[in-house]
């Protein structure tokens, strides 16, 4: 029997908004993944130790604050100085402009979700794009 994908959904920055958060982490749980949300205002060093204790297979970062070019990019950087980002799927999410999408996703994310995705688009982009054996 395999274990469900480990989600770590995390609101980096100062964002106090989490309603999408939320509808995506309980997406994630209705389509059988064990999600751990880290709650709001995190920052990158501890979204990065929260998905290493948590030993998580994907970090879903949701962002409205218009800092997503600092603090996503961040989180990536982090992982990969752990020596984890080769573990890791890494997808972002939230109000996030079109024109930086490419500089976002050139910096590791593997995926980038706006305002209107489906949420079964996350799950199948998830589960497509692991990056270890379950």
């Amino acid at each position: 029997m395999t274990r469900p994908i480990r989600v770590l959904v995390a609101k980096p920055g100062l964002d106090g908004h989490d309603r999408g958060a939320k509808v995506i982490a309980r997406a994630l749980r209705d389509a059988g993944m064990e999600v751990i949300y880290t709650g709001l205002r995190q920052t990158p060093e501890q979204i990065v130790q929260s998905a290493i204790q948590e030993d998580v297979d994907v970090v879903a970062l949701s962002i409205l604050s218009g800092a997503h070019n600092h603090l996503l990019p961040k989180v990536v950087e982090l992982l990969k100085n752990e020596k984890v980002y080769e573990e890791m799927l890494v997808i972002g999410g939230g109000v996030i402009p079109d024109e930086d999408i490419p500089g976002l996703k050139e910096s590791g994310l593997a995926g980038i979700f706006t305002p209107g995705t489906p949420t079964q688009a996350t799950i199948d982009f998830i589960k497509e794009n692991l990056k270890r054996e379950l």
